[in-house]
């Protein structure tokens, strides 16, 4: 899982002490839009689909399957859930609480500052994905590649 690599085996023990074993029913969800945020999830057993509100309906963004995180957002900046989590079948998940990786920091803070380095290159790689997939929609449209703040460049 790309937001602990490089963590030591001791802070991926002391952040599973304080993980809470999560369970959602095929149709549930984990999280919907506009919950408030502070913890992410790692999928153990399951598939899961990150939807967004659209139209009355549900837009599907992202199929998700054992090991992957999502909800990471909401460890940085704390806010509410920008997209709905809906588990496709029965799931079985770990929630990681931003209280945990405070206390982390607490006696780790190398490692806690590695996970949210982690967290920081794991977002980057989403914007860019999600950068090129705009920029390719907007091409296909024949629609300028510029009209504000939707693109990123480094």
């Amino acid at each position: 899982m790309p937001i602990f690599g490089g963590v030591s085996r001791e802070a991926l023990a002391f952040l599973r002490e304080r993980a809470q074993a999560v369970r959602v029913p095929a149709g549930g969800y984990f999280f919907r839009e506009g919950d408030r945020g502070g913890s992410a999830f790692v999928l153990e057993h399951g598939r899961a689909l990150a939807v967004k509100a659209f139209a009355g309906g549900e837009l599907p963004l992202l199929e998700l399957g054992r090991g992957d995180c999502f909800g990471e957002v909401a460890l940085l900046d704390l806010g509410t859930r920008s997209g709905s989590v809906r588990a496709l079948e029965d799931c079985a998940a770990l929630e990681l609480s931003s209280r945990a990786l405070h206390a982390l920091s607490r006696g780790h803070l190398d490692q806690f500052a590695l996970i949210y380095m982690n967290l920081g290159r794991e977002l980057s790689r989403r914007l860019r994905r999600a950068d090129e997939r705009l920029f390719q929609a907007k091409a296909e449209l024949g629609e300028p590649a510029v009209s504000g703040y939707e693109f990123s460049v480094d």
